[in-house]
């Protein structure tokens, strides 16, 4: 349906669960680091991989560029992309953000996530390794 959105709730067919993170993550790109936080938050959506969200004040905004790729979550909303120009190719479309998420999803806004695959890493420490996270999941 052209022009229509779906939109869901967060439930027992599809849990979503948004938590802080104990312990500190750092972002590598292009050999530096791009974002460091100890108020990171952790998404874990269904059975997809959990994601990392950094508060953009954590975040050199500056070495992103963004770009006029969006998608659509039914349960988080719309995103929006920014690229790590000096990634080149690979950095395209790295970062993505939900700047005015659906409601269930409010605690994400003002927050960036990062491809892993698109950056040299996402490292953490003091809690690295619970809940069964490591710089290789993917995206949620």
């Amino acid at each position: 349906m052209t022009g229509t959105r779906t939109v869901r709730v967060p439930g027992p067919d599809h849990p979503i669960t948004v938590t802080a993170w104990p312990g500190r993550v750092r972002v590598r790109a292009d050999g530096r680091v791009i974002a460091d936080s100890r108020k990171a938050v952790v998404l874990k959506e269904a059975d997809y991989p959990p994601v990392f969200y950094l508060p953009r004040a954590d975040v050199a905004m500056g070495a992103l560029a963004r770009t006029s790729h969006t998608s659509w979550c039914p349960y988080k909303g719309e995103a929006a992309y920014f690229s790590i120009p000096a990634a080149g190719a690979r950095g395209e479309n790295a970062v993505w953000s939900y700047e005015d998420p659906l409601p269930a999803m409010a605690s994400i806004c003002g927050r960036v996530a990062f491809y892993p695959d698109r950056v040299d890493a996402i490292e953490t420490d003091d809690a690295a390794g619970q809940d069964g996270l490591s710089r290789s999941d993917g995206p949620a």
